[in-house]
């Protein structure tokens, strides 16, 4: 059986293209060994249960160590109703992995304990199981979010750490090492729990842990290592070095999204080709839209963050839609926050969003939301943007946006234009390309904060740009800088929305053809 792109759960190497992660988990091994307790906190769907499975293989292979890897998912909320109970839960957990390694000692050990009721007795039973095995226990425990709103919990954790401080104690034993694997770090595993009347509890149970800097995300390198593998396997030609390089431009490496893209192509658009041996650039274009429209887990998992939290929301719509600028300091709770659901990374200094296919995922959920409170409402089809060849006539479509932002909007809506001026040519443009056509953002940092457009459709490829007014020396400023896009895009022809907030302003309705060299430019001002 050949092995198949994976994007659900763990992956593993005999059945499942993955990068060559080696190093990697060679540096967590280092870790591991010296002792250390720390957190492997990385946003969803970013690869860290397949981490822990292969640290897990890694340490079994070594002699010195007892890797326990589980998770406490499994025991449900009736696990956590008492310590009594939870320990009782623990100890089946135990028991499972030790049996399951084959180790009738530490089974009979645990069969012939009289099981603790209470968080420090457990303390003092896991000092004799660590003194009876005689080897380096380490516990890793998956999914700890779902646990860390439960106070037992975090007794537990609290227990453990107690147990790492006086590690060094006379007659005293402890786990080697512990992991915990979650989206949320040490700083943000706290708990808030209350009771009626009260105020919610916020505690930070876990301040022993180190920091954990391995880079999870994929290199260019580890993914052209992933293609050169499925490449030998399947007898598929492709570009390799391409497409290394575009995946992770397109990704920045974000395992999950550069596994569903090599999987759409390989299995959604290699089967209907007519050389279904050969990857093509254009495969990784249609592999995104595609993308771009398919409800998962992760995509559902970034709106529901941004919908659940409204000033991390205002703060990605500032960044995206304004081309707002912020400096990166993740003590700040909501840049913090934005980096562990997998929104924010730093670029050189900035806050900037992590990824291009996210931008995209999140331009669209924009304009969704903007069409469903009724400020945004399009019936227009297909067919009146069609030229006779059947090409999109993107002037056409252009000038509509204009009538149609003259006819629903007046002075009155200024503010609300102020705000949603550009995402409601997003929402506007969406139904026309209807699946046939393909719009990728990019806010371009600059003196315009401009927002430019590349829309394909059919062979044609169009760039839009999309302004505010900042007064004409900005203004030719701005003109000379989509002529130079246009040269990097090798187009002749540009298209300009100028979003223009003065009050008496005499231009808004108009348009008119401009040349910057050798460049046309075809504005209009709304």
């Amino acid at each position: 059986m050949k092995k198949r792109f994976n994007i659900t759960g763990v992956c593993f190497p005999e059945e499942h293209y993955m990068v060559d992660v080696s190093n990697k988990i060679n540096d967590i091994f280092a870790m591991v060994d010296q002792g250390d307790y720390f957190v492997i906190n990385r946003p969803r769907q970013y690869g860290k249960t397949t981490t822990l499975y292969l640290l897990n293989r890694l340490l079994k292979t070594s002699g010195d160590f007892f890797p326990i890897n589980t998770s406490f998912e499994g025991i449900g909320e009736e696990g956590f109703a008492n310590a009594a109970v939870f320990i009782d839960a623990f100890f089946l957990l135990l028991k499972e992995k030790f049996s399951s390694s084959g180790d009738d000692k530490l089974v009979k050990f645990i069969d012939s304990e009289t099981l603790p009721d209470r968080i420090d007795k457990l303390g003092l039973w896991i000092n004799k199981l660590v003194k009876e095995s005689g080897k380096k226990i380490v516990l890793m425990i998956d999914e700890v979010d779902k646990s860390s709103n439960n106070q037992l919990f975090l007794d537990f954790l609290g227990m453990l750490r107690n147990k790492y401080l006086n590690r060094r104690e006379p007659g005293q034993f402890t786990f080697h090492s512990v992991i915990l694997a979650g989206v949320h770090d040490v700083k943000s595993l706290k708990a808030k729990i209350k009771k009626k009347d009260e105020e919610p509890k916020l505690n930070s149970p876990w301040n022993i842990a180190v920091d954990f800097k391995v880079d999870l995300s994929f290199s260019v390198n580890e993914i052209q290592s992933m293609l050169e593998d499925y490449s030998t396997e399947q007898q598929v030609t492709l570009d390799i070095p391409y497409f290394a390089e575009r995946l992770f431009y397109l990704t920045s490496g974000y395992p999950f999204l550069v596994s569903q893209l090599c999987k759409i192509i390989h299995e959604e658009f290699l089967p209907t080709k007519k050389n279904r041996n050969e990857w093509q650039p254009e495969d990784l274009d249609k592999a995104l839209q595609i993308a771009l429209n398919t409800d998962n887990t992760n995509t559902e998992s970034l709106t529901q963050n941004l919908e659940n939290n409204p000033d991390l929301y205002e703060l990605v719509f500032d960044i995206m839609m304004n081309g707002a600028e912020y400096t990166f300091n993740r003590n700040t709770p909501l840049i913090h926050f934005g980096v562990l659901y997998g929104i924010f990374k730093d670029e050189t200094g900035k806050v900037r969003i992590h990824n291009r296919v996210y931008e995209q995922i999140i331009y669209h959920y924009m304009a969704s939301k903007l069409e469903i409170t009724g400020k945004a409402k399009f019936n227009d089809i297909i067919a009146r943007y069609l030229d006779e060849t059947g090409d999109l006539d993107i002037k056409k479509v252009i000038l509509k946006f204009q009538e149609f932002m003259k006819e629903h909007y007046s002075q009155k809506d200024r503010d609300f234009l102020e705000r949603n001026g550009r995402l409601l040519f997003l929402a506007f443009i969406r139904p026309i390309l209807n699946g046939r056509g393909f719009d990728f953002k990019e806010v371009q940092v600059s003196e315009e904060k401009r927002l430019d457009i590349v829309v394909t459709f059919g062979s044609q490829k169009y760039i839009i740009e999309l302004k505010k007014w900042y007064g004409e020396e900005a203004h030719g400023k701005g003109l000379n800088q989509l002529k130079d896009y246009l040269d990097r895009q090798d187009q002749n022809l540009g298209f300009l929305i100028i979003y223009d907030s003065r009050r008496q302003s005499n231009k808004i309705g108009q348009n008119e053809t401009v040349n910057i060299g050798s460049k046309q430019i075809f504005m209009v001002c709304v």
